[in-house]
């Protein structure tokens, strides 16, 4: 008795379906998005526990301090906690405010008598337009010298550019906008003061006259800014080309008689902005939440000026509401980072 020989299908019936690759790309970026952003949450998680924490070890009676040091009764100070939840046990303190933040609701600050959210959202335009504006300009100026520098590496100019970038890549914020103010604000030798000392507006001003002020006192907040940060772009996008130099691609299109200026901005770049665009992604984020030093140093009315504000009551649930939108924004910008880089390179999450 011989085996079975696996029988021929029957005519008209369906064949076996096959997976096409793209169902099998999708499934397998959906499962590496689902794992980074399930490193998110927790993450976010992370930063709730901590901020809850971390800002109760900072000396200090918010209640005191917002009575501004006036005789107080000890009648009053047991309402005034009472009012602001300050008399109930530690875990109780934790849960409420684990629970309200997991509505939307970050809780009322101690000095402004105002949701947290709303002074959020109020200040949030301000640091906006200081990180927005230094954020492209540092981005745009780190990629086109990190390219040329790479493109004639060893050359004089890519000394230059290498090493004003990593000297002012090392030079603290706020020492820089100190040194600003001093040079260009209050003037210094035959250098006159030009630009405002601190603060957004100079006030009374509107329409066209009103940007053109709010651009007046942007002016040396966002060159610190840009002076600190265009260094880590300038330096991954050098690196990154330096990498690509090398490939068989480039000299094909060398060889194809393409003018050297061609082969750099249609397919070297290109190819090698790859660890840029990750980049930009984590300095966006970071650009929002280290700004604080900046806004405090030159009085601008944003969130890192209200961070400082609320720090130095303390008020407790400002601070930690600030604390959860600095660190959630850099945590979101990386999420989107990971999750955009596999659609640039396919050979990430494989």
């Amino acid at each position: 008795m011989t085996a079975d020989a696996p029988s021929a299908p029957a005519v008209g019936a369906a064949a076996p379906a096959v997976r096409e690759p793209w169902a099998r790309t999708t499934t397998r970026y959906l499962r590496y998005g689902a794992g980074k952003v399930g490193g998110a949450a927790v993450s976010l998680l992370a930063v709730l526990v901590t901020g809850f924490f971390l800002f109760r070890l900072i000396p200090g009676d918010p209640v005191k301090t917002m009575t501004g040091g006036r005789p107080i009764s000890a009648e009053q100070l047991a309402s005034y906690r009472r009012e602001f939840g300050l008399d109930l046990p530690l875990w109780q303190q934790f849960t409420d405010y684990c629970g309200k933040t997991l509505t939307g609701d970050l809780g009322t600050s101690y000095q402004f008598r105002a949701p947290v959210i709303d002074k959020i959202s109020e200040a949030l335009p301000n640091t906006l337009v200081l990180t927005g504006t230094a954020f492209i300009l540092y981005t745009l100026l780190g990629i086109v010298l990190g390219t040329r520098s790479a493109w004639r590496r060893g050359g004089l100019g890519d000394r230059l550019n290498t090493g004003l970038a990593l000297t002012l890549y090392s030079v603290p914020s706020f020492w820089l906008g100190l040194l600003l103010i001093t040079v260009f604000s209050v003037g210094m030798g035959p250098v006159p003061g030009l630009f405002p000392t601190g603060g957004m507006e100079s006030g009374g001003e509107e329409g066209f006259a009103y940007v053109l002020d709010v651009a007046h006192h942007l002016v040396l907040p966002v060159i610190t800014l840009v002076a600190v940060e265009y260094g880590q772009t300038l330096l991954v996008a050098r690196s990154a080309l330096l990498d690509e130099m090398g490939s068989d691609y480039l000299t094909t299109a060398r060889a194809k008689g393409l003018r050297d200026d061609l082969v750099r901005r249609r397919h070297a770049v290109p190819n090698a902005l790859l660890p840029t665009v990750t980049l930009i992604f984590v300095n966006l984020g970071r650009t929002v939440a280290g700004v604080i030093l900046v806004e405090t140093v030159f009085s601008w009315p944003g969130l890192g000026g209200l961070f400082y504000q609320a720090l130095s009551v303390p008020d407790l649930p400002l601070v930690q509401g600030l604390f959860l939108f600095f660190a959630g924004t850099v945590i979101v910008m990386n999420t989107l980072a990971d999750l955009v880089y596999p659609l640039l390179d396919p050979r990430v999450g494989r």
